[in-house]
């Protein structure tokens, strides 16, 4: 039996897609919190503890705040982090290992896992879906699905999800309202040692000064800094895909929300829209800035909130193919260089854009008939190929691109 549902059932709930938690990075904080979490109930008896991180996960891990994460879950004084941002496991570049030792000093336990995008872990390195409920994993396949049974994307999820699912987008809806609401008031300078200034409320109250299009394209500017930097300063986000690229979905969807006064069972119905296309993502390439770079990043969340933008203004299952195809293609190739390991220069302002070249895609789509040359899953697949090809310091270790310069 279980042999057939592995053959029938191939992409996991969208539920894993969004998930709800706190900044600044899905996989330098909030897995790696997790993985402390379930460490510690194994070895609840434990009297220290010795974690090194490896790769990407230790070249940036300080200003991710991996370390305070971990040590908080731990629980226990005596807690040792080793920092190896040279070392790579064969594995994936987010590398984590955990060591436990009773009162005399003898190990007790060990474990080796690894943060693989998104906040999710793997022992192996490699995204294992467990939680599978779609029998399909392409585009092709779920696109073809939707033409043969004249039913759109989100009803493709209400087909295969259990019934709790519009539940949950309800809750994940909130929690990126609130996130867009709290960035708009809040203000002052961003945690980490940049003294980087919040600007989202600025750029707020600049925006009311505009009309028509020009105050569009402001707000959604505000509204993607409002999560980025609440994300940036440990505040309750949503992965859409990661925590780095939280502020692209929650902008475009509030956009629409307060200029075109879309329901929110709408707004819900086009997150169901948006999780589908991340999950194919992040089951045929990767959602994870350490394997891919930025593109996996901002540029899956781009291509997740045009699809959503097109379902909203009641486009066609290809035109949300063709929205969510522009979304990333265009950020083919993007490198991920945090400066100082911090998920904010230029991980923000990337947010900003990441939401507007959304807006532009689902206008580019709407106007078109759907048809194209290149389909989404081919570029799912450049996507992928060209991660690969890029060299680590592009990937999440703050050696490279913009933060090997700024460094010097």
């Amino acid at each position: 039996m279980c042999g057939t549902l592995n053959l029938l059932f191939e992409m996991e709930s969208i539920k894993e897609i969004f998930k709800i938690g706190r900044g600044p990075s899905s996989s330098h904080t909030m897995a790696p919190s997790r993985a402390a979490e379930i460490f510690k109930k194994r070895q609840g008896t434990a009297s220290s503890f010795k974690v090194t991180l490896y790769g990407s996960l230790a070249a940036t891990g300080r200003g991710h705040m991996t370390d305070v994460a971990v040590k908080e879950q731990l629980g226990v004084a005596e807690t040792e982090i080793i920092w190896l941002p040279e070392t790579f496991l064969p594995q994936h570049p987010n590398g984590i290992r955990f060591e436990a030792f009773d009162q005399q000093g003898n190990k007790t336990g060990e474990w080796t896992t690894f943060s693989i995008g998104g906040g999710d872990l793997s022992d192996s390195g490699k995204r294992k879906s467990l939680d599978v409920v779609y029998p399909h994993r392409k585009m092709s396949t779920i696109l073809e699905w939707c033409q043969k049974h004249g039913r759109t994307f989100w009803e493709y999820v209400q087909e295969y999800e259990s019934p709790d699912i519009w539940d949950y987008l309800e809750e994940v809806w909130n929690v990126m309202k609130d996130a867009v609401e709290r960035g708009l008031e809040n203000e002052g300078v961003l945690p980490g040692g940049l003294n980087l200034q919040r600007k989202a409320s600025s750029f707020y109250i600049k925006a009311k000064g505009y009309q028509g299009s020009m105050q569009r394209r402001s707000m959604t500017f505000a509204y993607a800094l409002a999560v980025a930097e609440e994300n940036a300063s440990g505040g309750k986000v949503v992965t859409a895909p990661t925590c780095g690229s939280s502020g692209v979905i929650p902008a475009v969807l509030y956009l629409n929300k307060s200029f075109y006064d879309f329901s929110d069972k709408r707004i819900i119905r086009a997150l169901a829209t948006a999780g589908i296309i991340g999950n194919i993502i992040k089951t045929n390439a990767s959602i994870s800035g350490a394997e891919v770079g930025c593109q996996g990043e901002i540029g899956s969340a781009c291509a997740m909130a045009s699809g959503a933008g097109v379902q909203l203004f009641g486009g066609t299952p290809a035109q949300v193919e063709y929205a969510a195809s522009i979304g990333i293609e265009h950020f083919l190739g993007l490198t991920c260089d945090p400066v100082c390991g911090l998920v904010q220069i230029p991980c923000i302002e990337r947010n900003a854009f990441g939401a507007t070249r959304a807006v532009d895609a689902n206008m580019y789509s709407l106007l078109s008939d759907g048809k194209h040359l290149v389909s989404f899953d081919t570029v799912v697949e450049a996507m992928k190929r060209t991660g690969h090809d890029l060299p680590h310091l592009y990937k999440e270790t703050a050696s490279g691109g913009l933060a090997g310069l700024m460094r010097k």
